[in-house]
């Protein structure tokens, strides 16, 4: 398997190859189009110059004179069309056809650098042949010569050129060397990042992931880091939940299993086979409710779940949820009063249905003998407001901060008739509405839920 460290280092060799093939065609086109024709033009000025000096100061020593140019840097080619003679540097290819060199000493300028063929730039320029010249006529005592010259190109390549290279092929080699650094320290994060995420795969949610950046992949370990701490949180709270509903099924059917071996004695009283009764069928609507409850949580729970809006009576929803549990306000001596000002909310009632049914059954079941229930619905400029008040047994602090949590309940000896999903039921559907709900309660003195939903 190819690392992603592997084609970082691929990529950025064969960009730097690529990068120097597009930078010498460019430069070769650069030199076919502009420079070649510039240099042939100024080699042509240097030899007429050359042949003008000549013609005009007839020196004693031609030899001595074409010998010092060839010295300071030319390769020099005279003849007479008989007898020739090389000054300077040494050409490689010393091929040049008789009608051009009869064309010079018939008075023409042989432009051989222009006309040389358009390869490759070394070849263009650094062509060290006797056709890859500048060729041009003079006299000397009354005999007629072609002067052929062209630069030494290997003396033209200075001490200072010689550093530039060695500056470039240092900087290219410094440079890869550094970007293979940093791409190693790139792609280091990027591998504990997947370690992280195998690790995470076999539900071991401890792994530190210690990325101190400051860029994206930094950004990338924050947010992997938060995500691996709630996938925890959510781990400990799934099996908290496996938990609670193993022991809230177990616990009615061993009742019920206990108490139906017990009916299955014929030494029962007619008293105690009605009591035996009661308690199963109180056990069974236990599991019945907490089987819906559930399933509705389930249903909460699934994001494409879409609220069926529809504008509704809320104060008339909330009149009836008070008659369905009249015969329990009165089997428990609890009164209730409340004051409702007709609003119309759009709204799921089928879910906010769930929401009074609980708030209501636990401000019953959580009250005292004798004690009071206040209901009031007011409309706000933006929301409306359902406040439901009881006179009841009160909550701590500390249980305030998790009554929302599926499965609590704020009497741990588990004696009542609850399942502890009713509030976080409550929570959800509110949340599903864009709304909020609030809890405030007092050890002895009751409890306060403000339920804020915001209209459409």
């Amino acid at each position: 398997m190819k690392t992603l460290y592997s084609k970082f280092v691929v990529t950025t060799i064969l960009i730097m190859v690529g990068s120097l093939c597009i930078g010498f065609l460019l430069t070769n086109t650069y030199y076919h189009q502009v420079i070649k024709e510039q240099n042939d033009a100024k080699n042509v000025r240097i030899a007429k110059d050359i042949t003008e000096y000549i013609e005009k100061a007839a020196p004693s020593d031609l030899d001595s004179y074409l010998m010092t140019l060839g010295e300071i840097g030319y390769q020099i080619y005279v003849t007479t069309g008989t007898d020739e003679q090389f000054y300077g540097g040494e050409y490689r290819d010393k091929a040049l056809s008789k009608s051009v060199v009869q064309h010079v000493l018939d008075g023409e300028i042989y432009h051989g650098m222009r006309d040389f063929p358009k390869e490759t730039f070394v070849t263009g320029f650094f062509a060290n042949e006797l056709i890859n010249t500048i060729g041009v006529p003079f006299v000397y005592k009354d005999q007629q010569y072609a002067l052929f010259i062209r630069p030494d190109i290997r003396l033209l390549f200075s001490e200072v050129h010689t550093i530039l290279g060695g500056l470039f092929l240092v900087m290219a080699i410094i440079s890869l060397l550094l970007m293979l650094l940093f791409a190693k320290a790139l792609i280091r994060p990027i591998t504990q990042l997947t370690e992280a995420t195998h690790q995470l795969a076999l539900e071991r949610f401890d792994v530190p992931l210690e990325i101190d950046r400051a860029d994206e992949i930094g950004q990338l370990a924050n947010s992997f880091n938060v995500m691996t701490k709630k996938l925890q949180e959510n781990d400990v709270i799934r099996k908290e939940f496996i938990g609670n509903v193993s022991h809230d099924f177990q616990s009615p059917l061993l009742n019920i299993q206990g108490y139906v071996d017990l009916l299955k004695s014929p030494q029962l009283s007619e008293q105690e086979r009605q009591e035996y009764t009661r308690i199963i069928e109180l056990e069974t609507k236990r599991l019945s409710t907490l089987t819906k409850q559930l399933l509705l949580l389930t249903s909460l729970d699934q994001s494409t779940r879409l609220l069926k809006r529809e504008p509704y009576r809320l104060d008339e929803q909330l009149k009836d949820t008070v008659r369905k549990y009249r015969w329990q306000l009165e089997e428990t001596n609890v009164q209730l009063s409340y004051q409702l000002v007709p609003v119309t909310f759009n709204g799921d009632a089928n879910l906010l249905q769930n929401v009074w049914d609980n708030l209501l059954t636990n401000a019953i079941k959580y009250n005292v003998e004798g004690g009071e229930i206040r209901i009031h619905l007011q409309e706000q400029l933006s929301y409306v407001e359902v406040q439901i008040e009881d006179s009841g047994i009160g909550i701590t602090e500390d249980q305030l901060l998790k009554v929302f949590d599926r499965f609590y309940r704020a009497d741990e000896s588990r004696t009542k008739q609850g399942t502890g999903l009713g509030l976080a039921i409550v929570k959800k559907i509110a949340e599903l509405h864009d709304g909020e709900v609030q809890l405030k309660s007092t050890i002895g003195l009751g409890t306060t839920v403000v339920i804020q939903l915001p209209k459409l």
